[in-house]
């Protein structure tokens, strides 16, 4: 098969991955750790990354109820916790997959705990509070209720308790405006809403947690029992200020191969639109089977660049559905030449700035109908 296939493909090195789970681990001392493979593992393959790397990890984490399932029916066996918000009639859904709820509010924590009475099967439950992101969770001058009420939920197992930083990629302190809550902000009020069971004299959950991979870079007091790496686990720093302290790489390359190869003659333009045309000289244009549908973003028309045969060249025209073209100018590139189109020096910071968006929209983007390709 991998004779016939797609040309166009990602490679995942998987030991790169391992490599930064290692990095992470040395970086929090005794926290778990629990990357989150949402978003098909950021667009890597969940299929091969979520096998591989569950030895390594304590739990792995989704957003989606769905996203969970899926790990379950790959074999998956460790702890999955479903970050994201969750319907109360999805709740059955959790017993019968053995997921990890996060209870982000009374009515659905209230409703798991009558299901897991009526059902004679216990479930585990993070429960989530705002501390200034105001997504999903009770907020922290509303949780003591909240908590409360946990401890009577007595077919439940109240395993752990999270808040998520809002701006955990912004370095402290200085210089930002009045209303954006910093992650210290965060974390003092999540303190304050773990004080509450020292005043009720209720055991704390064994799981505490608030750092995503800002946090993990920038607020080491807050690696507390577990950290939730995502965009950190697959290589990429989540801020472009933050210092690179951690020795972690980006685990995904984006190949293909040249299809078409010719030479331009000057006057004449290049796909849709004519946005680009040959100026002073004959120029070689060379197409390559990639396009929008695939995630190389049409907003990054005569932006982006690739690498053929280890030279940098400029991508040319229109970006179309399926293909796209590049200049080669005075260069014997030919069919089946191979292309980079990240990886080799064309990071992701890179083309998220030629499509105007971020790294994690760069990777998550990348088509299903891209083939995953794991290497060791």
């Amino acid at each position: 098969m991998s004779k016939i296939m797609r040309p166009t493909f990602l490679e995942i090195n998987l030991n790169q991955l391992q490599k930064n789970i290692e990095a992470i681990r040395a970086r929090v001392g005794s926290a778990k750790v629990m990357p989150m493979v949402k978003a098909n593992a950021y667009g890597h393959g969940v299929d091969g990354v979520a096998l591989f790397i569950e030895p390594c990890v304590d739990m792995l984490g989704v957003a989606l109820v769905e996203e969970g399932i899926q790990l379950r029916q790959l074999g998956i066996k460790k702890p999955i916790l479903v970050a994201g918000g969750t319907l109360i009639e999805q709740l059955p859904l959790f017993f019968e997959y053995d997921l990890t709820l996060t209870a982000s509010s009374l009515d659905l924590l209230l409703a798991a705990d009558h299901l897991a009475e009526a059902t004679r099967k216990r479930l585990a439950v993070h429960l989530k509070i705002d501390t200034g992101m105001e997504r999903v969770g009770v907020r922290e001058y509303e949780a003591e209720e909240f908590i409360l009420k946990s401890f009577a939920c007595n077919h439940l197992e109240i395993e752990g308790i999270y808040t998520h930083l809002a701006n955990s990629e912004l370095m402290e302190p200085g210089g930002l405006p009045p209303h954006v809550v910093t992650s210290q902000q965060q974390l003092e009020r999540f303190h304050e809403v773990l004080h509450f069971y020292e005043k009720h004299s209720l055991p704390v959950p064994p799981i505490r947690h608030l750092c995503n991979s800002g946090g993990i870079l920038n607020l080491p007091e807050g690696h507390l029992d577990l950290v939730r790496t995502g965009v950190l686990f697959y290589g990429v720093y989540p801020g472009r200020d933050i210092p690179k302290t951690l020795d972690v790489k980006p685990a995904m390359t984006w190949r293909s191969k040249v299809v078409y190869s010719k030479v331009t003659q000057p006057g004449r333009s290049v796909s849709y639109g004519s946005l680009w045309r040959v100026e002073g000289s004959p120029r070689r244009v060379v197409t390559i089977p990639c396009g929008y549908a695939d995630g190389y973003f049409r907003r990054m028309t005569n932006q982006g660049r690739v690498v053929i045969n280890g030279k940098p060249y400029p991508q040319v025209g229109r970006i179309c559905m399926d293909q796209f073209m590049a200049d080669a100018g005075d260069d014997n590139v030919n069919v089946g030449d191979r292309v980079t189109l990240l990886g080799d020096g064309i990071t992701p910071e890179e083309l998220a700035d030629w499509a105007g968006t971020n790294e994690y929209e760069v990777m998550t983007n990348i088509s299903t109908r891209v083939p995953r390709v794991f290497v060791m």
